[in-house]
């Protein structure tokens, strides 16, 4: 399990690169932004998609090599596998067949975007993508509204809004910091009460995967 950057190429460990030169193969949510690390670094091997439409049978492909002694380098699309990421599955599968696993720590949006929020990060509660919408999706959110903890919400731009606008009213007008484009050239943290970041967002473009942290219930 490789984590690898999330934005600046350059966040990637020594570690981390050696063991890609050294894998049979590379099973990596997107092969496509993959082949542009390993050309950045030099590294040519074989790579293969594993994404949520694919991952049951990939699974079992990957299963078969590893119990056959190859050697594989499991890639999220960017940050640490498996945090919100389909690799969980083979993670749990290999696990259950007593296969070796073994972690190469790196880079993670959460954790990037907590750290540098300026809310509490001794106790944190993170939910990854919400769930789209219906009765998942409310329970999600009377969840969150119970945390204590500070809480890390994953977000694209297209939802932002209808999110924070949601959360504004399941949990009150707590703090918040959004975290857009870490590590990358137009890396922005915008923070504020919801209800004074809502407004902010209604007045300008949102691109790029955001990372939501905010404050806990009864933090102040």
């Amino acid at each position: 399990m490789v984590a690898t950057p999330i934005g600046n190429l350059e966040d990637i460990t020594l570690r981390a690169i050696r063991v890609l030169k050294e894998v049979d193969l590379i099973a990596s949510e997107d092969t496509r932004k993959v082949k542009i690390l390993l050309n950045h670094y030099g590294i040519e091997k074989p790579t293969v998609s594993f994404f949520e439409g694919n991952e049951e049978r990939r699974t079992q492909e990957l299963l078969k090599l590893l119990e056959n002694g190859k050697h594989i380098a499991l890639l999220s699309e960017a940050g640490t596998p498996t945090i919100s990421d389909p690799g969980y599955r083979l993670v749990k599968a290999a696990s259950e067949r007593n296969i070796r696993i073994i972690p190469i720590p790196g880079p993670n949006a959460a954790i990037t975007a907590l750290s540098a929020s300026g809310l509490p990060t001794d106790s944190f509660y993170f939910f990854g993508f919400l769930p789209p919408k219906g009765s998942k999706r409310k329970k999600r959110l009377e969840e969150i509204s119970r945390c204590k903890g500070t809480i890390i919400i994953y977000e694209s731009p297209q939802r932002l809004l209808r999110t924070l606008e949601e959360l504004l009213q399941y949990c009150g007008n707590r703090k918040v910091s959004l975290a857009r484009e870490l590590t990358k050239l137009h890396e922005e943290f915008i923070r504020g009460e919801l209800s004074e970041v809502i407004e902010k967002l209604k007045q300008k473009k949102i691109k790029g995967e955001i990372t939501i942290v905010m404050e806990g219930l009864g933090w102040r």
